[in-house]
């Protein structure tokens, strides 16, 4: 874990904005596991974030955003976010597709571990990790608390246009609607999380396959080089939509852009891309911060998506 946590209640617009996600039970079961063709699929909970609904649609109206929250049963004032992670066995390998975050953003992540342990594996066990976008909340498990790997194994794919911006550089992250503080532990808590990977860590840019039945697409906008993911067998497929959009309240059933989106309109044009894309093929889809396990249908309407969750496969 780091040591310097970002703190999710400075995540407001404003210094007294104290936003923070509800404690989790401790009962309920943090991992689901369904199959995509013959590979063995399992969604593995690392946890909550929460912050300001208005940090998640950035441009919209306040009366209409609180409204649909309303209509949705949902708070007002601090949306929370699933931090679903997934872990695929193909081909005689273990790859987990997002890291987690650790405790990067707050203290309900950090799940994973106690996840990957309630269905029988350790870290050791993980033999590929790949990351569609280096924020914290995807990278944020790749250090443990003594500051060494915590998936010791595991050969870990990060992409380039990403690596460049925020690791090799000192990345201007003043498009994020946050604190300065906010943002400087930000990029902060990216370069801690990947330092025990990084002599080691994979460059890959979107539209490669890294193993047989995972392809990367592109979808920058939301960073440079943020890729989205198919993973495939036979006539089965499943769409991962990264962080294309937040929660489907906000950013699919209505068009409200996210505000860490650093390029806004090549968000835009992926998010419309890719959704396309899983309306027209009728794809499942999983999101990875919507409610738990993620899994669902994007319609087309005449004004833009719905979001249609999954049924619950016993």
């Amino acid at each position: 874990m780091l040591t310097a946590a970002v703190g999710l209640p400075a995540l407001g617009i404003n210094s007294t904005a104290k936003a923070q996600a509800p404690l989790l039970a401790t009962n309920n079961v943090g991992h689901y596991r369904f199959r995509v063709g013959q590979i063995k699929a399992t969604v593995l909970s690392d946890g909550l974030l929460a912050g300001p609904p208005k940090i998640y649609a950035n441009d919209a109206p306040e009366v209409e955003l609180r409204e649909a929250l309303i209509r949705a049963f949902l708070p007002t004032d601090v949306m929370t976010l699933n931090l679903n992670t997934l872990l695929i066995e193909t081909n005689g390998r273990r790859v987990l597709i997002e890291a987690g975050a650790a405790q990067t953003m707050g203290p309900n992540g950090g799940r994973l571990f106690g996840n990957l342990a309630a269905v029988g594996l350790k870290p050791e066990d993980i033999d590929v990790i790949v990351v569609s976008h280096t924020h914290p909340d995807h990278v944020g498990n790749l250090r443990n608390a003594q500051g060494g790997k915590s998936f010791p194994r595991a050969t870990v794919y990060l992409p380039e246009a990403d690596w460049n911006f925020f690791i090799r550089g000192e990345p201007d992250l003043s498009y994020m609607p946050v604190e300065a503080d906010f943002r400087r532990r930000f990029g902060e808590a990216i370069k801690r999380s990947v330092e025990p990977i990084a002599a080691d860590a994979v460059l890959y840019r979107p539209g490669t396959e890294i193993v047989p039945g995972l392809t990367t697409l592109p979808a920058e906008g939301h960073t440079p080089g943020m890729a989205s993911f198919l993973v495939h067998s036979g006539a089965d497929q499943l769409l991962l939509t990264a962080d294309l959009a937040y929660h489907p309240v906000v950013n699919v059933d209505r068009n409200w852009q996210p505000g860490p989106d650093r390029d806004k309109d090549a968000a835009l044009k992926s998010r419309r891309r890719i959704f396309d894309r899983a309306a027209t093929d009728k794809l499942l889809v999983l999101g990875f911060h919507y409610p738990f396990p993620g899994l669902g249908r994007i319609l087309k309407t005449d004004g833009g998506y719905a979001w249609i969750p999954a049924n619950w496969q016993f």
